[in-house]
C-alpha cells in the first residue's frame, strides 16, 4: 500500500487547502492545487470512517455468540485500524494536520452511528456489511476524480479484505435457522440505506471542495448536475446487490 508521500510538500499556513497547495509548474506529482482541498477532505472522512469504524466493531464483538466470531469481528476491527493509520500517513505526508482534517466530519459521523446503533449482534454484522458498503461505494465514486496517489490510497482503503464473507454466512445461517429474522434485517437495511445517502449528501453538501468535485468545479475531470443522478443510482443498485447476497429484500 502506497503511502501516498508527495517529495517537496511544504507544511503552509493553517487552512488545509492552502497548506497542500503546489504551483502548476513545481514538477511534483500531487494534485493540482484546486483539487487538493478536495483529497484533503476526502482523506479526513476516511480516516475519521476508519478510526470509528474500529472503535463500532470492537465493541460489536462483545455481542458475538461464540469466541470464533468474536475473533472474527476483532479482525475486521484490526484491519480498520490499519487503514486509518495508512490514512493518517498520507495526510501528514500532505503537510496537514490528521485530527485538522478529520475534524469536520466528527458530528455527521457520529450523529450517523447514534442514529444506526445496532439492536443486536446480526444488526450489527449487516451494518457492517451494508452501510459500510454503502459509504464506501460514495467515497469511491469521488475518489476517481482525484490525483493518481490519492486516489491508489482510497481504492487501497476501500477494497474488501475477505472479511464480508464472513458477514454474508453469518447473516445467512441466522436465516435458515430463523426465516423470521430476514424480515426484521431486511428492514434494518432500508434504514441503514436511507441514513448513509442522507449523511453522504450530507458530508457533500457541506463541504465546499468536495462538492465542487462532484459537479466539476475543479480543475480535474468531475461529475455534472445528472452524473450525480447516475452515482446514487449506481450506489443504490450496488445496495440491492448487497442485500441480496445477505438473502435479504432491499
Amino acid at each position: 500500500m502506497t503511502d501516498g508521500t508527495h517529495p517537496g510538500n511544504q507544511p503552509g499556513n493553517a487552512d488545509p487547502a492552502a497548506e497542500t497547495a503546489v504551483g502548476p509548474d513545481a514538477g511534483r506529482t500531487g494534485p493540482p492545487e484546486a483539487a487538493r482541498a478536495a483529497v484533503v477532505e476526502l482523506l479526513g472522512v476516511l480516516a475519521y470512517g476508519e478510526i470509528t469504524a474500529f472503535e463500532r466493531l470492537a465493541e460489536d464483538a462483545k455481542m458475538a455468540p461464540t469466541l470464533d466470531d468474536k475473533a472474527a469481528l476483532a479482525a475486521m476491527a484490526v484491519a480498520e485500524f490499519h487503514h486509518f493509520e495508512s490514512l493518517r500517513a498520507h495526510i501528514a505526508s500532505l503537510g496537514v494536520d490528521p485530527a485538522v482534517a478529520m475534524e469536520p466530519f466528527v458530528t455527521p459521523l457520529d450523529e450517523f452511528h447514534r442514529h444506526t446503533a445496532p439492536g443486536d449482534w446480526l444488526e450489527g454484522l449487516v451494518k457492517a456489511y451494508v452501510g459500510d458498503g454503502i459509504a464506501a461505494d460514495f467515497y469511491r465514486e469521488v475518489a476517481a476524480h482525484l490525483d493518481p496517489a490519492s486516489r491508489a490510497l482510497v481504492e487501497e482503503v476501500l477494497r474488501d479484505t475477505g472479511h464480508s464473507a464472513f458477514v454474508v454466512e453469518a447473516v445467512r445461517s441466522a436465516i435458515e435457522r430463523d426465516p423470521r429474522v430476514a424480515g426484521r434485517l431486511a428492514l434494518w437495511g432500508r434504514r441503514l440505506m436511507g441514513e448513509a445517502l442522507s449523511q453522504a449528501q450530507r458530508v457533500a453538501a457541506e463541504r465546499d471542495a468536495l462538492s465542487a468535485l462532484l459537479v466539476g468545479g475543479l480543475a480535474v475531470p468531475g461529475f455534472d448536475l445528472a452524473e450525480i443522478g447516475r452515482m446514487f443510482t449506481r450506489i443504490t443498485e450496488a445496495h440491492t446487490q448487497r442485500m441480496a447476497t445477505l438473502g435479504l429484500a432491499s
